[in-house]
């Protein structure tokens, strides 16, 4: 693609360009180490490093031209804008031809419930015959074939080139509140943007719950022009939201529990598996899944909404719903041999504990324990209101760690046992490594007990634990082969 092509579509991004040249652009990096001759360098401003520094490896390496936002003279053409990273989407987007046009393409915002509702919508479309690439949280999929994420939400250039090799029909993808400020999805167009929550987090990112609120609404600036919304309408951000984009003149649909809802969710049981009537047009549905939690009753009407709006039979989405697999590390069971039930969850929140310690008690357990921790130079502000929704909700909890993420070990100690003084309650305590924790936990596990695991999901371990495992549910599992195989040799 010609150079003249993607600066069309810079728009009002372009400060400055005074250079006749045209090169014929082979690719676009916004890393220098991996450009090839032909490409197209954009220099990001990072938050740790500064691309501008790697202007001139980039050059030497075989870059065409560049992008950046200082005032430079360069041996190739050099285009000035106010902002790399919007550049980027929307360079990147022209290069790669548009993909997001060829698909329908489903963006998920909000708190909690991201991973979980795109995982029932690809679940719900293939169950319909359809194909569904995803982009989110636990892994990127494409054509079938699974890649490890790197982000929650790709990165602009990684974004339009994954939608471009994808032959699926439909596009889902998480959108965060980090992608939103970053201009990650500049150059994406929708079809759907769907709304699930708002609720306390990433305070360490946006200075307040108002602008974080304001980052999700900016999903909607990339409809296409007959998109729409989906809006669970279950709490006063998602009403804030409704009237936001009907003065807009976005259409919007919306779940809750009034009748003035596209989708009124009633009649609802937890015990196990969720049921719950949902009416629609004035057809009443009900509706069996599998995953428990009232936080999953909403998810999974969010996806029965979308799902319709697509052109899916009520009929289909409701068998669909039936067979929900589950998501890996999304309230993850595993059966302790004495009868308790450990859980492997990612919530992160205040809110999205509540909703995992709420669905332990809707399944009449015993005694409620938890285990969980804090990601080091992420949201303070939230772990208060954390430890004291684990210390009303759960019989006993444990504090442990997360990801330390640049502080060091002491510190964290420090801060968790601080911490637990403070909004333990006197249920608390705290055991640094994380395996010993789960190990405690699992040793004096009794029939009846539920025990939630929560933070990483999915997710790796970073830090070097006593135990030879890398994840909580790896943890267990051989926690679980200790105890067969002791048992065999007993």
């Amino acid at each position: 693609m010609r150079l003249t092509k993607v600066l069309e579509e810079l728009g009002s991004s372009l400060k400055k360009y005074r250079n006749d040249a045209d090169p014929n652009l082979s690719g676009i990096q916004m890393d220098s180490r991996k450009v090839r001759p032909g490409d197209l360098f954009v220099a990001i401003t990072g938050f740790q490093i500064d691309g501008h520094k790697f202007i001139n490896e980039a050059i030497a390496n075989g870059a065409a031209a560049v992008i950046g936002e200082n005032e430079l003279e360069l041996s190739v053409p050099y285009i000035q804008v106010f902002d790399s990273r919007l550049a980027l989407g929307r360079a990147a987007s022209a290069f790669y031809q548009h993909p997001s046009r060829k698909h329908t393409v489903i963006g998920i915002t909000g708190t909690n419930g991201k991973t979980t509702v795109s995982y029932i919508l690809k679940h719900i479309l293939e169950h319909a015959g359809k194909s569904c690439s995803l982009l989110g949280t636990v892994s990127y999929i494409i054509n079938n074939e699974v890649y490890k994420p790197s982000n929650t939400t790709p990165d602009a250039l990684q974004i339009q080139e994954l939608i471009s090799k994808s032959n699926d029909e439909f596009v889902v993808l998480e959108v965060s509140s980090h992608a939103l400020k970053q201009y990650r999805i500049e150059g994406l167009e929708l079809d759907y943007g769907l709304f699930t929550n708002l609720s306390h987090d990433h305070l360490d990112y946006h200075p307040t719950i108002e602008d974080y609120f304001e980052a999700k609404t900016l999903m909607y600036n990339y409809m296409k022009k007959e998109g729409s919304a989906v809006v669970s309408r279950l709490g006063e951000w998602g009403d804030r939201l409704d009237s936001i984009l009907k003065a807009k003149e976005i259409p919007v649909y919306s779940i809750g529990y009034d009748a003035i809802h596209d989708l009124k969710i009633e009649d609802i049981k937890l015990n196990g598996e969720s049921r719950f009537d949902i009416q629609m047009g004035g057809i009443t549905y009900p509706l069996t899944f599998p995953s428990p939690g009232l936080h999953n009753v909403y998810n999974a009407a969010m996806a029965f909404l979308t799902a319709v709006k697509i052109g899916i039979s009520p009929d289909v989405i409701t068998k669909a719903l039936k067979s929900f697999p589950g998501v890996p590390g999304r309230f993850e069971m595993i059966s302790h041999p004495e009868g308790a039930t450990f859980i492997v969850d990612y919530a992160h929140t205040k809110d999205a504990i509540e909703y995992c310690l709420q669905a332990a008690q809707e399944h009449e357990a015993v005694k409620v324990k938890h285990i969980f921790g804090f990601r080091g130079e992420r949201d303070k502000t939230k772990r208060e209101h954390m430890i004291k929704a684990s210390a009303a909700m759960s019989d006993e909890f444990t504090l442990t760690f997360d990801d330390l993420n640049g502080i060091t070990e002491e510190e964290m100690a420090n801060e968790l046992k601080e911490l637990n003084e403070r909004f333990g309650m006197n249920k608390g305590r705290v055991i640094t490594d994380r395996t010993l924790a789960i190990r405690e936990a699992w040793e004096n596990a009794r029939r009846g007990e539920w025990i939630l695991i929560t933070g990483k999901g999915p997710e790796e371990y970073q830090s070097m634990y006593e135990l030879p495992t890398s994840s909580d549910k790896e943890t267990l599992l051989y926690l679980k082969k200790l105890q067969n195989k002791e048992k065999v040799i007993g």
